[in-house]
């Protein structure tokens, strides 16, 4: 990864639909499926699923602030989940599948408490947000499997039901940047 690079970690339900709609941009990269927040080290799939850990599904990806800012990915994660949702996400339940931000550094904490407050003050949800907004202590990196899941299972009907929407939404919101990928 580049020195002009930055990460940015968020959780937002399956780690597969949150992927999926952020690697569809080219100045993106990598986006890597994963656990943090809990206290089990280094969690597998079927811990984390108990929801005994503590841990969420997540995403860590690498985006170049000048040509993708940090704002640009909280407008892509707010739009591709319900940040209202306590421990939910469609028909995943369960404290993995909680919103969340896990910032790097402080200029990430108050962009996102920023962020949250706009959305708040417009009134853009019926219901309050719930998202976690928490510093990274670790990630852990998902199996392998999970990597790259939409694209590699693009007819398993829980991608075609939950994660297509998402990536469709997420390109709708910067159809006119020259940042997707074709």
């Amino acid at each position: 990864m580049s020195e002009k690079f930055l990460r940015a970690t968020f959780a937002g339900g399956c780690f597969w639909c949150i992927e999926a709609a952020f690697s569809q941009f080219k100045t993106i990269g990598p986006v890597k499926p994963g656990y943090c927040g809990g206290e089990t080290t280094n969690p597998t799939y079927n811990e984390v699923c108990s929801g005994q850990t503590g841990h969420a599904e997540a995403v860590q990806l690498s985006y170049d602030p000048n040509s993708f800012s940090y704002e640009n990915l909280l407008e892509i994660f707010f739009a591709i989940h319900d940040p209202t949702q306590l421990n939910q996400q469609g028909p995943d339940v369960g404290s993995q599948y909680r919103s969340a931000i896990f910032y790097h550094n402080s200029t990430q904490k108050s962009a996102a408490e920023s962020y949250v407050n706009s959305l708040t003050e417009q009134n853009a949800y019926d219901n309050p947000i719930v998202t976690e907004i928490s510093e990274l202590s670790i990630f852990y990196e998902a199996e392998e499997y999970h990597h790259d899941y939409f694209s590699k299972n693009p007819s398993n009907p829980y991608c075609i039901f939950n994660t297509l929407p998402k990536m469709i939404k997420a390109r709708e919101i910067f159809s006119d940047m020259s940042s997707l990928d074709d």
